[in-house]
């Protein structure tokens, strides 16, 4: 009689059982719905306005230091990881060789003045000459014509009269030969002034090419920025175009970010972008924009192309470079060097900008150089005031000469930050 109601009493457990696993499953469900109902609004609202990735690393400028003159190195003021201001000598090569060709140029200008200043005097030296002839012919013109009035009378015979008419014609052609020697002498001379002589110039235009020759023995950093890459050395002959060392400005980096192509369909020039760098972690973000587009993947570009046209190929998705602007604050607060990875995060809600069409042309120039052609025409100027007969010569030679002196013995110290 126990066994039966024993049994009884149990039955309703699995009913029990059964109900907390239905609720328990309910809320599964909603917890499942609810997490995909919120997904869905994050999705369309925010996730699908925005476009990362991870493949994305620092780059920038790397300007090279190559001589533009033969020479062998005699001194070097940079090394590796330090920093250099524009115009900072870097590297200074002999510059013997050079100083002797100067020395010759210089030299040659001034004779080529002294000449061309011969040329102005002599004008006036053929001057005199032609009134001198002309007061010759006047005189024996006036001899002819007292001679032929007495003629008549016997008092000069014919063998006289006839030397004063050789006289006469005599006197006449050498008043015109004065008079071409002035048109010759003229022709040297005519619309020009010593300094424009073709003469003058000439010279001066081999000065000039001496001594940027001279001036390019001291090479200078063309930017501010940090030396990499050193390879000269002291001692080492070098000729044009041979790298010794690079600079690298990192207050001017960016960032290419290579996007997949099926990501490219809604990034637009001038889009918001965030980024972190593996540097500095998730707590340092950077702000920047898209400034453009490379032209070509990367796999189009790379030294080994694929062949697509081949038949054995296999479709793969390609990565697209996007060029992106930083901050100039945050990098100076902040700075990156070439090759750092970077996250790239893309806002694309605002599509108004253009792609290829719409990218911004930069420039990059230095005024580094622009010093040579001015000392140079310094010193012309100085030689030609000098052979000139100005009077003027000593001041202007002091004067270039200290500014030749300041060319030369710049790379005796360079400051290093």
């Amino acid at each position: 009689m126990s066994d039966p109601q024993q049994t009884a009493a149990a039955a309703p457990a699995p009913k029990q059982s059964n109900g907390k696993r239905r609720r328990l499953m309910t809320l599964i469900v909603l917890v499942i719905l609810i997490a995909g109902i919120a997904y869905g609004l994050y999705y369309f609202l925010i996730a699908r306005f925005h476009e990362s990735t991870d493949d994305a690393y620092v780059n920038g400028n790397v300007v090279q230091i190559t001589p533009q003159v033969v020479g062998t190195v005699i001194s070097v003021n940079a090394d590796d990881t330090q920093t250099v201001k524009i115009g900072d000598p870097l590297v200074t090569l002999d510059p013997a060789d050079s100083k002797v060709a100067l020395d010759s140029a210089e030299a040659n200008l001034a004779q080529a003045v002294r000449q061309v200043r011969t040329f102005f005097v002599n004008n006036n030296q053929y001057e005199a000459q032609i009134a001198l002839r002309r007061s010759d012919l006047s005189r024996a013109q006036d001899d002819l014509k007292r001679r032929m009035q007495v003629a008549q009378t016997g008092a000069v015979s014919q063998e006289e009269i006839s030397h004063a008419r050789d006289a006469v014609r005599g006197a006449q052609a050498a008043l015109d030969a004065a008079e071409q020697e002035l048109a010759s002498n003229r022709s040297l001379t005519a619309n020009t002034t010593i300094a424009d002589h073709p003469n003058v110039l000439a010279a001066a235009a081999k000065v000039r090419d001496s001594y940027i020759n001279y001036a390019r023995n001291t090479l200078p950093a063309p930017v501010t920025g940090y030396v990499a890459k050193r390879s000269v050395q002291v001692g080492q002959r070098v000729s044009p175009g041979n790298p010794l060392m690079a600079i690298v400005p990192l207050n001017a980096v960016w960032v290419d970010a290579n996007f997949k192509e099926v990501q490219l369909k809604h990034m637009r020039i001038g889009q918001p972008v965030e980024l972190t760098a593996d540097l500095y972690g998730s707590g340092v973000v950077f702000h920047g924009k898209v400034i453009g587009f490379s032209a070509g993947t990367g796999s189009a570009f790379s030294l080994l192309p694929a062949q697509n046209a081949t038949g054995n190929w296999i479709k793969v998705v390609q990565r697209l470079p996007v060029r992106i602007e930083l901050d100039p604050k945050e990098l100076q607060a902040h700075p990156l060097r070439i090759g750092l990875s970077m996250n790239v995060d893309v806002t694309i809600k605002n599509e108004e900008g253009g792609q290829l069409g719409n990218a911004q042309n930069t420039v990059y120039q230095t005024n580094v150089f622009d010093n040579y052609g001015a000392q140079a025409d310094q010193e012309i100027a100085r030689i030609i005031q000098q052979n000139a007969g100005t009077g003027a010569g000593t001041a202007a030679q002091s004067t270039s000469s200290a500014t030749r002196g300041k060319t030369a013995k710049s790379a005796s110290a360079v400051k290093l930050m």
